[in-house]
């Protein structure tokens, strides 16, 4: 466990040591929020759908949470290309317990980030509709980030470059956000994109944050965990798998 919490600690440290990063991280899904919440929340009113803001929320979180989890992956190729990773790996300490305490590391920092932009929301006029159940949100974001800071894990030890690990994120990562239902209800959309956002793991974590702050689903909080739970276990396997293929020499 000292292993782990160590590489955590270092993933932290690293994150708010470099400033432009935490408002760059936090800034853009604000932005984004705002914009488009107040942008397009008369027309989303007239629907009949209510307050853009409030349904909003839930997934500029998520697209928080993907983006930040993400970018834990750059970490270990740059580790790898200035040495420290090679000396980690040819240490006496099991690449599992590296992998986790890194990835909980990046983790941890996606949650710090998901978790300000909702007291960013409050200042502009959202609320919860149960405090309590913000409990469960905070489940929700812990799966998230932990399953995508593995996948992310998996695919910076694939990748030796920076653009090329951008590259494979960006056509990952765009389609997974837009087609979940983040930014518009499931329920009037085409079928051809409902059943995509049905195998799409994203679309179930934006759902889960729906049900818990603002009480309005799509799937069901069942169906919300199983699909979660069952994509964290892949992604990290994913990258347990991954990582340790890494060569050390």
């Amino acid at each position: 466990m000292k292993v782990i919490y160590i590489l955590w600690l270092r993933q932290i440290k690293r994150y708010f040591r470099a400033r432009s990063r935490v408002v760059s991280a936090i800034g853009q899904p604000l932005l984004l929020l705002i914009a488009l919440g107040y942008g397009l929340g008369s027309v989303f009113k007239q629907a009949g759908h209510g307050n853009y803001i409030f349904f909003l929320v839930p997934g500029i979180m998520v697209q928080t949470i993907l983006f930040s989890a993400v970018f834990f992956g750059i970490n270990i190729i740059f580790d790898k290309q200035f040495g420290f990773l090679k000396e980690t790996l040819v240490s006496p300490v099991s690449r599992v317990k590296i992998l986790l305490g890194g990835a909980f590391g990046g983790a941890t920092t996606s949650i710090f980030q998901g978790f300000f932009l909702l007291i960013m929301a409050l200042v502009i006029g959202f609320r919860p509709y149960n405090w309590w159940m913000t409990l469960v949100s905070l489940s929700v974001l812990i799966l998230l980030s932990v399953s995508l800071a593995s996948f992310s894990s998996g695919i910076g030890a694939i990748v030796n470059d920076f653009q090329g690990f951008q590259a494979i994120n960006q056509f990952i990562i765009f389609p997974l956000f837009f087609l979940s239902g983040a930014l518009y209800p499931l329920t009037s959309a085409p079928a051809a994109l409902r059943v995509i956002a049905a195998f799409n793991p994203i679309s179930y974590a934006v759902d889960a944050l729906r049900e818990s702050l603002i009480n309005q689903t799509h799937y069901g909080f069942t169906k919300d965990f199983i699909a979660l739970g069952i994509t964290t276990v892949i992604l990290v396997a994913f990258g347990v798998y991954e990582f340790n293929k890494i060569e050390s020499d």
